[in-house]
């Protein structure tokens, strides 16, 4: 008998550990899993040791918790979170380099090239329709060109 309860709380800590990292992955946030960490431990040792309190039960998985929490911690604090391209969501820094077009005259500084398939305010030296001009720079969606 006090095998199969120890099954049951078992099977029961394992589950909650299995629908808190399903609730992980539909709605991320990463806690969930240190939570279902410490319910799989708790579950473990529940079918390992059977006959164990509610009440111990209830001290093990927030110490395993609490010790999941501060592995994580420590492993994210570890992590290096510079970017590897300081351009990653950032349109206009990425073109800078880039040569493009004219599709709309430069005229006393200001004109439009044509960058993929659409066009860009630019702004730069007066320049013909269909000349080259390389992107040096941009203030928010305004491209910086110079000629060649």
């Amino acid at each position: 008998m006090l095998f199969g309860v120890a099954w049951s709380l078992g099977a029961l800590w394992l589950a909650a550990a299995l629908a808190l990292v399903i609730a992980e992955m539909l709605v991320p946030g990463f806690f969930l899993v240190f939570l279902g960490a410490g319910a799989v431990g708790t579950g473990l040792l529940v079918l390992i040791v059977p006959g164990v309190p509610i009440v111990l039960q209830a001290l093990v998985f927030a110490g395993l918790t609490a010790g999941a929490v501060a592995i994580g911690w420590r492993w994210y604090r570890g992590l290096d979170t510079t970017r590897a391209d300081p351009a990653l969501n950032d349109r206009a820094a990425r073109l800078i380099g880039r040569r493009v077009l004219v599709c709309e005259a430069i005229v006393d500084g200001e004109g439009r090239v044509t960058v993929g398939d659409g066009a860009w305010t630019a702004i730069g030296p007066d320049a013909a329709v269909g000349a080259s001009v390389r992107i040096v720079g941009a203030d928010g969606s305004v491209l910086r060109v110079e000629l060649g």
